[in-house]
């Protein structure tokens, strides 16, 4: 609730300022309403740049300013009567989201995510067992054939549902990114205990009682993870954190030669990187040490600035929407019809930032509209009175958008009847065949300039794989973090600094225009490669906000001095260009004083080089 009531109420403000007041401006002539018009449309579009939630609401908006310019308001008095109708309409819509029929669209990833955790401690309980018993070679192979299968079936069962659920709320959402990295860190811990089964199989009495004692404390603490990741709570569980820490200082007591230490310590980190999420100054990305957000300053222009450039895909987009739209918003006020706004909504619902999804859109949004003009004809032959066409809107709303993330052609073909029956409700005496047609044409004809203006103007061609956004992405963040490492040592300025951010925030959104495109194109792009984006993009998500916190913070500069840093900087811009290269064969850490917030960058690093051959296909 804390994260939709200010999109939902920031949306029903603004739109009711927005509609009556454009009405009003509408009536100082074209002169005026068409350069506000065009302004508006870039502005709503460019909007995107703040995330899934600010682009959803900058279209609807751009949907209701299109209806707002098609003829002046004639006062004050109706202009407050239109606000007031929106006002109204907003605080239902929040009503009946947030109170009335509340939704839990991540539910079925967490419990997902959960059920593999207790896999995970199943595994782990019927290990020990095998080894507090001396199991013989039957009985390892037992647990390897039963529990192993459980866990790895869990494991994509989990993996289906979490990209579903991403598919269908967005890349950039917190709790997708933190159920895709909790999922992603439990899969390496599996690994992990594959491989320490099998090296405490075959290991000495001394190896079996380490073994042991890890385990003892392992599978409670995967347990408690599961039992986090179900509730979804904003507060760390302390239990988790020292037991975590308990399990690490067994491990460093071990001899250094001991062959369990290396998978023992991966398991240690992977429970550290899933445990963190859960910490305020994680839940979401960029988030200082306190678990305060950046300032809202920073949080308003870094992305603007970020985009402010010819290579961003949503500035190039803005502009085509500004360019094309302009031309349809005017031919609508010169010449004007009940419908003719339909031609600048197609234009704007059917242009997405790439041209493989625009013309996708454009095709099934028109077969959509086809088919629904013909199912309205047949229901307005059916439904002829008032109360009739009332009772077969209902069902068609329900359908329309239980399809909605389905497919959009199902979604336009159940929602074109909707919209015919409630435009002849509201236009009395027009036929259902001429409203059915004129959307058709409209539609139609918005859906071919949409895919001829992503063709011509300034296209954004869908790139030939998500490695490369992936790779450069990474790439970008480790320039970043050494020009904020060299500045707490002293080697280079803030502005360099800042200049690296920017570089890698447009990186990263590069990469999310990326992925979002691979997620509406179901079958284009191998699901391991894009589930291996989507943890890229949550990890160095959260690594950029370390980075931030990093600069700001005195505390890092304090506990290390300039060669440790610098030994620290060497590795992590080591490490992400090697990863940038697509190798993941990492160096050992630096030995040097242990500083947690370094410690999160080299296990979000290492996290990703778990995934990064997986970006190759």
């Amino acid at each position: 609730m804390r994260r939709r009531l200010p999109v939902l109420l920031g949306f029903t403000l603004a739109g009711a300022v927005l509609t009556p007041a454009v009405g009003l401006l509408r009536g100082f002539g074209i002169p005026v309403a068409l350069p506000l018009g065009a302004f508006g449309l870039f502005a709503l579009s460019f909007i995107r740049i703040y995330g899934q939630s600010a682009g959803l609401a900058g279209g609807i908006l751009s949907f209701a300013l299109i209806l707002a310019l098609d003829r002046p308001l004639p006062g004050l008095a109706d202009a407050a009567v239109i606000a007031a109708t929106f006002l109204a309409g907003g605080a239902w819509a929040t009503l009946l989201t947030l109170v009335l029929w509340r939704l839990h669209p991540f539910l079925p990833a967490r419990r997902a995510v959960a059920e593999v955790y207790r896999r995970l401690a199943m595994l782990t309980a019927d290990l020990y067992g095998a080894l507090s018993t001396g199991a013989n070679a039957a009985r390892w192979e037992a647990h390897a054939r039963e529990h192993r299968r459980a866990v790895r079936e869990a494991i994509e069962a989990a993996r289906a549902i979490v990209l579903d659920t991403v598919r269908g709320r967005g890349a950039g959402t917190p709790r997708g990114a933190n159920s895709l990295i909790r999922l992603e860190a439990a899969d390496q811990i599996f690994g992990a205990l594959i491989a320490l089964s099998e090296l405490a199989e075959q290991g000495t009495v001394i190896e079996h009682r380490a073994a042991l004692r890890i385990l003892r404390r392992l599978r409670p603490v995967q347990l408690l993870l599961g039992q986090a990741t179900l509730a979804d709570h904003g507060a760390p569980d302390t239990r988790v954190g020292r037991s975590i820490d308990a399990i690490a200082a067994g491990i460093a007591a071990l001899p250094a030669a001991d062959p369990l230490a290396p998978p023992a310590t991966r398991i240690v980190e992977r429970l550290r990187v899933a445990h963190t999420l859960a910490l305020p100054q994680n839940f979401l990305p960029g988030t200082d040490a306190a678990g305060r957000g950046a300032p809202w300053r920073q949080r308003l222009l870094s992305p603007v600035r970020a985009n402010l450039t010819w290579r961003s895909p949503a500035l190039r987009h803005a502009t085509r929407i500004a360019v094309m739209g302009t031309p349809a918003l005017a031919f609508t006020m010169l010449h004007f019809d009940p419908f003719d706004h339909w031609l600048t909504i197609s234009i704007v619902a059917t242009m997405q930032p790439y041209f493989a999804i625009t013309w996708t859109g454009a095709v099934q949004r028109i077969a959509g509209t086809a088919l629904g003009g013909l199912a309205a004809a047949a229901i307005g032959l059916v439904c002829t009175s008032p109360l009739a066409i009332a009772a077969a809107m209902f069902p068609l709303a329900v359908a329309s958008f239980a399809v909605r993330a389905v497919s959009l052609g199902l979604f336009t073909a159940t929602l074109t009847p909707l919209v015919v029956l409630l435009v002849e409700s509201i236009v009395p005496g027009t036929s259902e065949w001429s409203i059915a047609w004129a959307r058709f044409v409209l539609t139609a004809t918005g859906g071919v300039i949409a895919v001829a203006a992503g063709f011509l103007l300034w296209p954004t061609w869908e790139p030939g794989r998500l490695g490369q956004e992936a790779r450069a992405a990474i790439g970008a963040h480790g320039a970043y973090a050494a020009a904020v490492l060299s500045a707490a040592i002293g080697d280079a300025l803030h502005p360099a600094v800042e200049t690296a951010r920017r570089a890698a925030g447009l990186a990263t959104n590069n990469l999310e225009a990326s992925i979002s495109r691979a997620l509406t194109e179901p079958g284009s792009t191998g699901r391991d490669r894009l589930e291996a984006a989507l943890v890229v993009d949550a990890a160095l998500r959260r690594m950029a906000g370390r980075l931030s916190a990093i600069q700001l913070d005195a505390g890092v500069r304090a506990a290390l001095s300039a060669g440790e840093l610098a030994a620290w900087r060497a590795w992590i811009v080591g490490t992400l260009s090697a990863l940038a290269a697509g190798d993941t064969a990492l160096p050992a850490r630096p030995v040097a004083p242990y500083v947690d917030a370094l410690a999160r960058l080299a296990r979000q690093a290492e996290l990703i080089a778990g995934v990064i051959a997986r970006l190759a296909g």
